[in-house]
């Protein structure tokens, strides 16, 4: 392995820590804020960061009039919609429960495309939902069957799963010509205009009567830095550098993430239960994403034996 590519995978995996310990930075921030106030702070600061980034790395874009209504409908989506249920559900249930549960995003994306594209659904996909299934309800049942996390923050996290879902298929309408970090910014600026009129009717009374601590501050500014700018930068990095399905494996680290860092940061208990689900989930999604895997590695060796014969060195 080339030191250009343990960098690449290097980016992936920091961009999954950050994002698994955006849940536990979540549950600090809630202590004091409600959840449209953190989401909408962590839009805004993000949004100036992102700016910022373009503008020293001069690669703006300005967004064609005919492309404006996929760019809203994407922010509606995600952050609008995604953040509100995801985040109003981590209320209701542990961060590590949360991570499980939205790590499914990946197995889900290829039902959405078959209905709305009519892409194939294959054995693996099948297969790893049913894994994934396995391990929730490990994390979300006791032995006599009632429901160890709240039903309503169970729902709330499923739907956030299905926004992602429909996101992903929704995405591919957006013309190649925007590049990542521009898509990012536009989902961020425009969902800081969706927030806002809910922030101001339903938190701001209760913002301006909050004294901020040091610990709440760090967890918003942990939240904007590393959960909503850094955590996509690097991805973006990976994505380029190892394809999105390689990059998308390393999902199956968010989870684990999250349940050593609230095991440590927030004293949640990390039962054997908990930990058979979490793999049974991360096994569920590594699954699902063989077969695509495997199709990859297979055209990349029907690729080098058809150089191969033509004597093409292959770069």
């Amino acid at each position: 392995m080339s030191f250009q590519t343990f960098k690449v995978y290097l980016f992936a995996v920091f961009s999954m820590l950050f994002w698994g310990l955006s849940y536990v930075w979540f549950k600090i921030a809630v202590n004091s804020y409600n959840p449209i106030t953190i989401i909408f702070l962590r839009l805004i600061i993000s949004s100036g960061l992102m700016l910022l980034f373009i503008l020293i790395n001069r690669s703006w874009q300005t967004i064609k009039r005919k492309d404006l209504k996929y760019f809203m409908l994407l922010a509606f989506l995600q952050p609008f919609c995604y953040f509100l249920c995801e985040s109003f559900g981590l209320t209701f249930v542990s961060s590590t429960v949360a991570s499980v549960i939205i790590a499914t995003i990946p197995l889900f994306s290829p039902f959405a495309a078959y209905f709305m594209v009519r892409e194939k659904v294959t054995l693996p996909v099948v297969l790893g939902i049913i894994f994934s299934f396995a391990g929730i309800l490990f994390m979300l049942i006791n032995p006599d069957l009632s429901l160890i996390a709240a039903p309503e923050g169970v729902l709330l996290l499923f739907f956030a799963v299905f926004t992602a879902v429909v996101y992903s298929v929704v995405i591919r309408k957006i013309p190649h010509e925007y590049s990542p970090v521009t898509i990012i910014t536009c989902q961020n600026l425009i969902g800081s205009v969706y927030f806002l009129p809910l922030f101001l009717i339903f938190d701001f009374q209760h913002f301006i009567t909050v004294i901020p601590t040091r610990e709440l501050i760090m967890a918003i500014l942990l939240l904007a830095v590393f959960g909503s700018t850094l955590a996509y930068v690097f991805f973006i990095i990976a994505i380029k550098g190892i394809g999105v399905i390689k990059a998308n494996i390393f999902a199956n680290l968010i989870p684990v993430f999250t349940g050593i860092s609230a095991f440590f940061i927030l004293n949640e208990r990390f039962t054997s239960i908990k930990i058979t689900g979490m793999l049974l989930v991360m096994a569920g999604v590594f699954i699902s994403q063989s077969g695509k895997l495997m199709q990859m590695v297979l055209r990349n060796q029907q690729r080098r034996k058809l150089l191969n014969r033509v004597n093409i060195p292959d770069k």
